[in-house]
């Protein structure tokens, strides 16, 4: 990393319990600041095709590759491309520029190269192979975006859950108003029996119907990636082998959907995030942000439609420092899960002097942690303050990328006095870094039951319920 961009990039407010912090919003603004003052910058076009036949663009300028700084447009360009591949997703990325940065990239996405992990996610989810293609700028293809609306529908008798990694939360909602609500702990990525996850998520099913006359739709949030209902990417079933996943949790909630006869959708986690943000808001342009187990993100756009993006924050990187930690399933360093998770709490706490009982499950560490803070531990304090810092940062990177008004923080992570501690944190980083950014975007943290159990509510809008089925 160059010591120039690096000195700019330094936070004016340091995170308390990490402060080798290197923000990547305010090392690309350097870079981007630098690039565009120097005569010879040449154009760097982005494109990201997606299965559907959608595309996103994405065009910047960075040094040519005669120029003491190419070297860092390299980083420059694999870190753009990391991001924008995760946030907006793509079984092709398509690189317009100098053809010594498409073969960069192209190296890295290889079978054997430092981005085989994320070429082998993106070839899953889109059930196609993944490629690399080099081209001149302007030969890169037309941004094509495909939006839809989401849920929203709030009549009839309806079951809404949410899947995390340490509890599922279920909902009974009648003409939009909740009537019961559970949070059950279960040990979804342990576990390498299909059979296990299948009947936990219709426990709750049960469960929550046995509170209704009748069940109209049921709608369904969980982390990963799913499309037309079907799981193709989701870290809540990485222990069961990759045949015995296709064969049977691939499909899993369209044999629910048989079973229950009734409208069933299931949709990103993030998304809903942002959908239940929308709702209670009453205004589109809003990035929700859910810090539970890992991270999801999810974007409802200026006309209150989704689009056909990933959102998968948790793997976009917002720390460009080279010993930043490293995510433990794709084993890069410096991407959101590390920074806005129960992995981020626990990471924190060593750093802070706190222990924990290693014989207790995760939600009950990351309780006792907020325990602490209730309590008016300095340690505690200082450690979601250290997260307030990384979301204040965060946030402004994914300004970058997302035209946002309001930024919605739902999770976990956020129960008690953590969540006002990481918001007003937030805000103070925005305020001292971003002056422009924090005039015209306001964080959101909701009350207590909607940060716990908002998702699995919102989820309940989501299918539409034809008359005649009623």
């Amino acid at each position: 990393m160059n010591d120039r961009f690096a000195e700019a990039a330094r936070p004016k407010v340091v995170p308390p319990l990490h402060p080798n912090f290197l923000s990547a919003a305010l090392w690309n603004r350097a870079f981007r600041e630098a690039a565009r003052q120097h005569s010879v910058a040449v154009p760097l076009v982005i494109g990201l095709e997606r299965a559907d036949g959608s595309v996103s663009r994405y065009e910047t300028t960075i040094f040519p590759s005669e120029h003491s700084l190419f070297r860092v447009s390299l980083r420059y360009a694999e870190r753009l491309v990391k991001s924008l591949l995760w946030m907006r997703g793509g079984y092709k990325i398509i690189v317009g520029g100098p053809d010594k940065v498409g073969k960069y990239i192209k190296n890295a996405y290889s079978p054997r190269g430092s981005r085989s992990f994320d070429a082998g996610l993106m070839s899953t989810a889109y059930d196609k192979r993944f490629a690399v293609e080099i081209t001149a700028p302007n030969a890169v293809p037309p941004a094509q975006e495909k939006t839809r609306p989401l849920g929203r529908h709030l009549d009839g008798y309806r079951i809404g859950f949410d899947l995390g990694a340490s509890d599922r939360k279920v909902c009974a909602v009648v003409e939009g108003e909740s009537v019961f609500t559970e949070e059950v702990p279960w040990d979804p990525r342990n576990q390498t029996d299909p059979a296990y996850h299948y009947h936990q998520i219709m426990s709750g099913l049960h469960q929550a119907a046995s509170y209704l006359p009748r069940v109209d739709a049921i709608g369904g949030s969980a982390a990963g990636i799913y499309i037309d209902n079907k799981a193709m990417v989701a870290s809540l079933f990485r222990g069961i082998p990759k045949e015995l996943f296709k064969k049977t949790i691939r499909k899993m909630f369209l044999r629910m959907h048989k079973e229950w006869k009734v409208p069933l959708e299931v949709v990103n986690d993030g998304e809903v995030t942002a959908l239940a943000g929308s709702m209670s808001l009453n205004s589109n342009r809003i990035l929700g942000v859910a810090m539970g187990s890992s991270q999801a993100g999810g974007y409802v756009n200026d006309r209150g439609n989704i689009t056909g993006w990933l959102n998968e924050l948790a793997f976009a990187p917002i720390d460009y420092h080279e010993q930043a930690p490293a995510d433990e399933w794709s084993g890069d360093n410096g991407c959101g899960v590390q920074y806005f998770s129960q992995q981020a709490v626990f990471r924190l706490a060593l750093a802070a002097g706190i222990s924990l009982d290693e014989t207790l499950v995760a939600v009950d560490k990351l309780k006792a942690v907020q325990d602490l803070l209730g309590r008016g531990d300095e340690r505690a304090r200082l450690l979601f303050e250290t997260i307030g810092c990384y979301l204040g940062y965060g946030v402004a990177h994914y300004a970058d990328y997302y035209d946002m008004a309001h930024v919605l923080i739902l999770g976990r992570v956020t129960s008690g006095e953590a969540g006002p501690t990481i918001v007003e944190k937030a805000r103070e980083v925005l305020r001292a870094d971003f002056p422009d950014l924090a005039g015209r975007l306001t964080l959101h943290l909701p009350d207590e039951e909607s940060r716990r159990v908002g998702q699995a509510v919102a989820a309940a809008s989501l299918p539409v319920i034809e008359k005649e089925e009623r």
